[in-house]
């Protein structure tokens, strides 16, 4: 009797462990006290990142849901509100802290793949509402969108957003976790996204392969600001020089690689659609997540009966699936997670 295929897990891309060479630069990385901003590792990898991004200076942070939370607090106070998009990840997947925290609260508008239009954000913007009112303190944007597929958001729709709110004096925040993803697949350049907002927050323990870590960058006077709110919820680090030095590893070596993960999505998708073609449509499958709809049966079941055949992909929705290449599965793989996928939704839509 033939082994069992091995699980091929494409819940996230965060799922990516360190290379051999990766592990080797953790082990030699020059490290010093980061809470006193004497980590030289730390130091560069913020130096590198913001002048990637086009700001003056960057923050490490141990997640991207810490590095929005302070990216969104340097723009609003509490009290004010931040808008954006109804499936954004700051207003559906940080547990609400936005407001636990710091009292921001939000008010969002829906979108189609993740784009909106400079209409909908008009008619949410309240740069000053008075006694009575809340005031938009930022409106924050996410690119690429992750729950509507990873989505680029288009630069000219970005540049209309941007301006129409710093028009108003309202600041503006990039959720670019997996900005990276949109680079690639847009060849717009990483400074010439992260130019258009005050604040940009990107990950680099995604797609870019590293254990841990996002930088949020922005002006000088803004980042220590964050600095301090980072110390003072508890999100100082000591050494954390070997943490950084993967992200400059991955930085410096995989950031090409993401262009496969874009291939093999689309492959993915094809191999779905072909046999439960209104699954999903490959060609707006855009870089490497790919939203599979599950029709009248539930996610849940979907991925259910995907893991009984060694495929683990998510429930993102009632009746959506989520399915994330990233550096640690192959083309084969991926190849095979289609043809699992296509048959569990397609004997779904039989079914109902």
């Amino acid at each position: 009797m033939s082994p069992a295929p091995a699980r091929v897990d494409l819940r996230s891309d965060t799922l990516t462990r360190p290379t051999p060479a990766m592990l080797a630069a953790m082990t030699t990385a020059p490290v010093g006290d980061d809470v006193y901003d004497e980590d030289p590792t730390v130091q560069e990898l913020e130096r590198r990142t913001a002048e990637l991004l086009g700001h003056e200076a960057g923050l490490y942070c141990a997640t991207g849901s810490l590095s929005n939370l302070l990216g969104v607090r340097a723009l609003v106070e509490p009290g004010q509100e931040v808008l954006c998009d109804s499936a954004a990840h700051i207003a559906r997947a940080e547990m609400g802290a936005h407001a636990a925290v710091f009292g921001v609260t939000m008010r969002t508008w829906p979108s189609e793949g993740g784009v909106t239009t400079l209409e909908q954000v008009d008619e949410l913007l309240s740069p000053d509402a008075g006694p009575y009112l809340v005031s938009t303190g930022a409106v924050a944007l996410e690119n690429t969108h992750n729950f509507a597929g990873g989505t680029v958001q288009p630069l000219a729709h970005l540049r209309e957003v941007t301006e129409r709110a710093a028009g108003y004096g309202i600041g503006r925040h990039l959720d670019g976790a997996r900005l990276w993803n949109a680079h690639v697949a847009s060849g717009v350049a990483m400074s010439e996204y992260g130019r258009l907002f005050d604040t940009v927050s990107v990950c680099y323990s995604k797609g870019m392969g590293a254990p841990v870590g996002s930088v949020l960058v922005g002006s000088a006077e803004t980042v220590a600001r964050a600095r301090v709110w980072r110390k003072r919820l508890g999100g100082g680090w000591r050494q954390a020089g070997v943490l950084a030095a993967a992200c400059l590893h991955a930085l410096d070596h995989h950031l090409p690689d993401l262009a496969t993960d874009h291939e093999n999505a689309r492959l993915l998708a094809e191999v779905v659609a072909g046999r439960a073609p209104d699954a999903v449509d490959p060609a707006a499958v855009q870089t490497n997540i790919v939203a599979l709809r599950t029709g009248a049966t539930t996610a849940r079941e979907v991925v259910a009966a995907a893991a009984e055949q060694g495929v683990v992909v998510g429930a993102v929705g009632p009746r959506t699936v989520r399915a994330v290449t990233h550096r640690d599965v192959s083309t084969e793989e991926c190849r095979r997670a289609g043809e699992v996928l296509g048959r569990v939704l397609s004997s779904a839509a039989r079914a109902a």
